[in-house]
C-alpha cells in the first residue's frame, strides 16, 4: 500500500498516494491481503480464452475477400475498396515487398496519411511477413529520422512528396503514387506468408523519458488475442460499418481496422475537418450508418451530451486515453465503453460499459481485465495490496510486447519476471499507474507515479520536453507539467529558468520545439521563474510552481500581426474580452487571463460572426488565434462543400451587404 510523505496532488486533480520523489512507501501497519482477498483477486484474474494462434490477420482479411469478395472493405469519401482490391493491392505490394528484401520480423516503416494506401500498406506488410512501423506524417523530420534509424528500417512505404522530405534517410523507399503503375503489374494472388505466433507484427513509437521516443514490439500472437477479444465483446459482423479515426501512427488504429476487417465489417475513413466538431461528427455517423466508433475522451464527453435522432445505428460509442469525468445520460441509444490499454500491453488491457446511472461517489472505473489478461496492484514491495487499497498496476498476459527495440536497461525496469505465475519466461509489465480494486473487482484509476501524463489521448513522457528545451541556449533548465487551472482545459505549462543575462521569446522556443517534437508535446504556455519551488526533499514543488498569467507568461517582444482576414477578425474578439489594447496571433488565449466563461463567450462570438458552430471544446485545443483561425476555416470549407450554389450565392450577397 502506498502512503505519502505529504499529500500529493497528481496532474489529474487525483489524490496520488506517492511520495515526492515519486516512490512509494509501505506502511508497516498496512493490512496484509486475507485469504478470502486474495482467492477473491484469483478468480478477478481467471480471464483465459482460447482463440486459434495459427491463422494470422492477413490471412483472415484474405480468407473474408475470399468469402465477400464485392463487399466494401475501406471507404474514405468518394473512394472505395471493396475486399477483393483489398485484397489483391495488398498482394501486389507485399510481392514487391518481398521483391525488397522483406521476410520475417523485417521493420518496414510507413510514412501515409489516413487513406486507402495507408491500410493497403499495413496489410500488405503484414503479408510480406514483415512488420510495420507507422509514422506520422506531420511529424518533424529531425523526429521522424530518428525513429528510422532507431528501427534501422531498411524499406519504407510512402508518397513521394513524404519521400522528398525524409531524404536525409537513406533506405528504399516505395511511393504508392509515383510507383502505382509499378505495383499494379505485380501479381495480385495471395502469397504464403510465413509467420508464427512470435513473429513481430508491428512496433509503435511512444514518448520516452531519457529525451528520444522508443519503439514497442508487438508480436502475432499480441495482436490476435486483441483481434478475437474485440470481435467476441463487440459482436462484429459483415452488417456493421466501423469508422477509422485516429492517427496512423496512434495504436489505436490496431482496434479500428484489423478486427472490422477479418470480420467482414465495412470501415469508413472520418474526413479530418470532422474529428474535433462533436455535432458534425454526430451527424457523420447517423448519415453513413455507423455501428462502432472509438474516439478520444474528450470528444466522446462532448458526444454523449448530445440529442441523438431516433435512426441513430451506432451500438458502441468507445474512449480511452484521458480519465473519463462523465457518466452518459439515461436514455443514451448506444453502449458507451472506457477502455483502458497501455502500449506496452496491445492498446487494451481493461474495458468498462459505463452504466448511464452514475456513482455519485466516484468517476467511471475503467473496468475488467480482457481476455488471457491478468491485473495485479501492488506494493513496491511487490506484494499484492487488499482491495480497495491504492497501489502500482502490474499487467500479465497473452497482451505484453516483447519489449522496447534497442531498450536493454527499460526492458529490464519495466518488464519483470512474474512472481505470481508458474509458467516458464512469465512476466509483468510496471505501468507506473496508480490504480485500486472496487469491490466489484473493477479498477478505479488513481493517477501517476512518475511525471508520465496522456493528454488528448496522447501519452506524454514530460521529461521529453525537458530534455528539447534544455538544448535550448538560452534556457538553463525547465520544469513541464500539465495543468488543469480551468476546468476542462488540461494543457502543457513549460517553466523556464534562463540563463544569466539571456532573452528569448516564445516563438523561438515553438519553433524550437516543433523542429524536433510533434505538436501536441508543445506546451501550450512559457512562465519564466527566477528559480524552482523545492519541497522538504528538495525535489521541484510542482504544486507551488505560479499559474501562467499575462504577467508571467513569456510573449513575443513583437506580437505578431495577423495574416488573415480569419486571424484579424479573432485578435479583435480576443482583445475585447480579455480587455487588451492588442493580442497577437501566437498569444495563448488562457495565459492572458482567459477562462472558462471567457472561453464559452469565444465561442459563440466566432459562431455568430463566422457563421460557423464551435465547439467549447476546440478553443482550449487551439488558444492562439492561428491555431483557432485554422479550425474555423476548415469548418467554413466544410459548411460549404455542403452547401448548393443558390445557398452560397445567398450567402456571398449577405456578406457584402453586411460589408
Amino acid at each position: 500500500m502506498y502512503r505519502s510523505e505529504s499529500s500529493d496532488r497528481s496532474d489529474n486533480g487525483i489524490v496520488s498516494s506517492v511520495s515526492r520523489n515519486g516512490k512509494g512507501t509501505q506502511s508497516a501497519a498496512s493490512p496484509s491481503l486475507n485469504e478470502s482477498e486474495l482467492q477473491q483477486l484469483q478468480v478477478w484474474n481467471a480471464t483465459t480464452q482460447n482463440f486459434p494462434q495459427d491463422v494470422f490477420v492477413p490471412q483472415l482479411v484474405a480468407l473474408q475477400a475470399a468469402a465477400t469478395p464485392d463487399a466494401t472493405a475501406i471507404v474514405k469519401e468518394d473512394q472505395r475498396l471493396s475486399y477483393r482490391e483489398l485484397n489483391e493491392r495488398a498482394n501486389q505490394l507485399a510481392r514487391y515487398l518481398r521483391a525488397c528484401g522483406v521476410q520475417p520480423n523485417t521493420l518496414v516503416g510507413l510514412c501515409l496519411d489516413r487513406s486507402l494506401d495507408m491500410v493497403v500498406g499495413l496489410l500488405a506488410i503484414l503479408k510480406a511477413g514483415g512488420a510495420y512501423v507507422p509514422l506520422d506524417p506531420s511529424y518533424p523530420s529531425e523526429r521522424l529520422i530518428f525513429m528510422l534509424q532507431d528501427a534501422d528500417i531498411s524499406v519504407l512505404v510512402t508518397r513521394q512528396t513524404i519521400a522528398e522530405h525524409l531524404s536525409a534517410y537513406e533506405c528504399r523507399m516505395i511511393c504508392v503514387d509515383s510507383e502505382a503503375a509499378l505495383l499494379a503489374q505485380q501479381d495480385a494472388t495471395d502469397l504464403d506468408t510465413p509467420i508464427t505466433a512470435d513473429t513481430l507484427a508491428y512496433i509503435i513509437y511512444t514518448s520516452g523519458s531519457t529525451g528520444q521516443p522508443k519503439g514497442v514490439q508487438i508480436t502475432h500472437r499480441s495482436l490476435l488475442n486483441v483481434v478475437h477479444w474485440y470481435r467476441q465483446t463487440f459482436e462484429l459482423t459483415p452488417a456493421d460499418h466501423t469508422a477509422q479515426f485516429a492517427n496512423p501512427s496512434f495504436d489505436v488504429t490496431i482496434k479500428e481496422l484489423w478486427p472490422p476487417l477479418t470480420a467482414g465489417a465495412s470501415v469508413r475513413i472520418v474526413d479530418d475537418a470532422l474529428r474535433s466538431v462533436p455535432r458534425a461528427y454526430r451527424d457523420w455517423l447517423v448519415e453513413h450508418a455507423i455501428t462502432l466508433t472509438l474516439v478520444p475522451t474528450i470528444l466522446a464527453e462532448s458526444l454523449i451530451t448530445l440529442e441523438w435522432p431516433k435512426e441513430t445505428r451506432l451500438r458502441f460509442l468507445l474512449t480511452g486515453g484521458d480519465a473519463l469525468r462523465h457518466y452518459p445520460p439515461v436514455g443514451l441509444p448506444f453502449t458507451f465503453i472506457n477502455n483502458y490499454g497501455p502500449t506496452e500491453t496491445t492498446v487494451v488491457t481493461t474495458f468498462e460499459r459505463v452504466p448511464q446511472t452514475p456513482y455519485a461517489d466516484r468517476l467511471p472505473s475503467i473496468g475488467h481485465p480482457i481476455a488471457n489478461v491478468q491485473l495485479y496492484v501492488l506494493d513496491e514491495q511487490l506484494r499484492q495490496v487488499p482491495i480497495g487499497e491504492v497501489g502500482e498496476l502490474y499487467i500479465g498476459g497473452i497482451g505484453l510486447a516483447k519489449g522496447y527495440l534497442n531498450r536493454p536497461e527499460l526492458n529490464a525496469e519495466k518488464f519483470i519476471a512474474n512472481p505470481f505465475s508458474t509458467e516458464q519466461g512469465a512476466r509483468l509489465y510496471k505501468t507506473g499507474d496508480l490504480v485500486s480494486y472496487l469491490p466489484d473487482g473493477r479498477l478505479e484509476f488513481q493517477g501517476r507515479s512518475d511525471q508520465q501524463v496522456k493528454l488528448r489521448g496522447y501519452r506524454i513522457e514530460l521529461n521529453e520536453i525537458e530534455s528539447v528545451l534544455n538544448l535550448h541556449p538560452a534556457v538553463e533548465s525547465s520544469v513541464v507539467m500539465a495543468r488543469e487551472d480551468v476546468p476542462g482545459n488540461r494543457r502543457l505549462v513549460a517553466y523556464l529558468m534562463l540563463e544569466y543575462g539571456a532573452q528569448t521569446t516564445a516563438t523561438s522556443l515553438r519553433n524550437d520545439l516543433l523542429a524536433r517534437l510533434p505538436e501536441y508535446m508543445v506546451p501550450a504556455a512559457f512562465v519564466i521563474v527566477d528559480a524552482f519551488p523545492l519541497n522538504s526533499g528538495r525535489k521541484v514543488d510542482r504544486s507551488a510552481l505560479p499559474v501562467p498569467s499575462a504577467t508571467n507568461t513569456l510573449r513575443d517582444e513583437v506580437i505578431t500581426a495577423p495574416t488573415t482576414p480569419t486571424e484579424e477578425r479573432l485578435v479583435t474578439i480576443m482583445a475585447a474580452l480579455l480587455g487588451l489594447e492588442q493580442v497577437g496571433i501566437d498569444d495563448d488565449f488562457f495565459a492572458l487571463g482567459g477562462h472558462s466563461l471567457l472561453a464559452a463567450d469565444l465561442a459563440t462570438q466566432v459562431t455568430t460572426t463566422f457563421s460557423v458552430e464551435l465547439p467549447l471544446p476546440v478553443v482550449f485545443d487551439a488558444p492562439t488565434a492561428r491555431q483557432l483561425g485554422l479550425e474555423i476555416e476548415q469548418l467554413i470549407v466544410a459548411r460549404l462543400e455542403a452547401m448548393s450554389e443558390d445557398e452560397i450565392m445567398q450567402l456571398l450577397q449577405s456578406e457584402q451587404s453586411l460589408a
